[in-house]
């Protein structure tokens, strides 16, 4: 094992082959329905064995919806679509207290009534279309995996996961996340365009009389035992340095970050963004059959980690730069090898501050 790694039990051939047989029966399922979008079913598997939540989004009309209805069919785990409305009130998503009256007695008490955020897996549908009052009824829920009614706290179930959507280019009545919220969701996912020919599959099998089942392949109990064994993959101190390196660069005005970043960086990515970096790091190792989680894991994952935590200012935004672009910049800015990392002088003011 590589020196400085850390371990909570040694894993086995049969524990990687368990999560990437899981990855390939909801491929599979998924498959039936779902044409192509292989990254973003990729990264909302990452989120799912990460115990993360994903923020979608796109366009109308990628399927963003269907693929996370779709998901759900496909373990066995009790789902909950909320389609977020202006008029949708923080109650109707936690649930209520009501006066409940005993027949034979007479006697009047209160009842908790449990909203849809009782379920495993919960589709928030068009989350920025319900003012901010009802979003951050969603934040201890996702934070913490239990709402608090009254005084009285309500656990939510286990495994808990939410997958929310945005459109991008309908903002007339739309109420922007705020960073509070956003920081809550492990990534933020771009749902693409179709390749031409995913596009002729998506025509052909949506225009026709097929109808195709998906079968569950995962129940609860099986995606908590995924969940924890995507904790016992090592990292290596080298990996933890290079997560933390990409991060520190995004935050303005910090010793050793470059130039082009307090440049076009309004603010960066707080502590979060090295803790999901790592934590899908693991994940995705053993997605790819791998035990243990290298630099090319973190570097695929910077960008969803990484663009809803930073935030690019106006002259960035005005020369058309996006938070991609400089994640880009930086992944491109940082030494991979460990020795070229340790030796840089602009590393080192990083790792002294």
């Amino acid at each position: 094992m590589e020196n400085g790694e850390r371990n909570a039990g040694e894993l086995s051939a049969a524990d990687a082959g368990r999560l990437n047989a899981a990855k390939k029966q909801i491929g599979d399922e998924l498959g039936k329905v779902i044409v192509g979008q292989q990254d973003v079913i990729d990264e909302i598997m990452i989120g799912l064995f990460s115990r993360g939540h994903v923020l979608l989004e796109g366009v109308p009309g990628l399927a963003k919806t269907l693929m996370i209805s779709t998901l759900a069919r496909t373990m066995d785990l009790a789902f909950s679509r909320i389609q977020f409305t202006p008029d949708l009130m923080p109650a109707d998503v936690t649930g209520t207290e009501i006066i409940e009256e005993d027949r034979s007695t007479g006697h009047r008490d209160f009842r908790f009534m449990k909203g849809p955020l009782f379920a495993n897996i919960i589709l928030a549908d068009e989350i920025n279309r319900t003012p901010p009052k009802t979003q951050a009824s969603l934040l201890e829920a996702m934070q913490e995996r239990q709402v608090t009614v009254g005084r009285t706290p309500h656990e939510l179930p286990n495994p808990f996961f939410v997958l929310a959507t945005q459109n991008p280019i309908e903002q007339e009545g739309t109420y922007p996340l705020p960073e509070a919220q956003q920081d809550r969701f492990m990534f933020k996912v771009f749902v693409q365009y179709p390749s031409f020919d995913e596009e002729f599959e998506v025509a052909r099998r949506t225009t026709g009389t097929d109808v195709h089942n998906v079968q569950p392949v995962l129940n609860a109990e099986e995606i908590i035992k995924l969940q924890d064994l995507v904790r016992r993959v090592p990292v290596s101190d080298h990996v933890v340095r290079y997560a933390l390196s990409l991060v520190r660069q995004t935050r303005v005005g910090d010793e050793g970050v470059p130039d082009f970043v307090d440049e076009l960086v309004g603010w960066g990515a707080g502590p979060r963004a090295v803790q999901f970096l790592i934590l899908g790091g693991k994940a995705r190792a053993l997605l790819e059959g791998r035990f243990h989680v290298a630099i090319e894991d973190i570097q695929k994952l910077a960008k969803p980690v990484l663009r809803h935590r930073m935030v690019v200012n106006f002259a960035a935004e005005s020369d058309g730069v996006s938070s991609d672009n400089v994640i880009d910049r930086i992944v491109a800015a940082t030494p991979t090898t460990e020795d070229e990392l340790s030796r840089d002088a602009r590393f080192q003011k990083i790792f002294a501050s």
